[in-house]
């Protein structure tokens, strides 16, 4: 196996920690997504037993 160069590890390094940012981010607003309209659905139903 070649020797890789310092350089070929740091592009590694980013690719990966990028890959990884992504991913959490796009984790982390679908959950935020979901708790939001599971709050709206949730503070709708009360307004209409309220109503009611």
């Amino acid at each position: 196996m070649p020797q890789m160069a310092p350089m070929n590890w740091l592009i590694l390094f980013i690719f990966f920690m990028s890959m990884f940012y992504l991913t959490s981010n796009i984790i982390y607003f679908m959950f935020i997504k979901n708790k939001k309209s599971y709050k709206i659905n949730f503070n709708n139903s009360k307004n209409y037993n309220k109503f009611i």
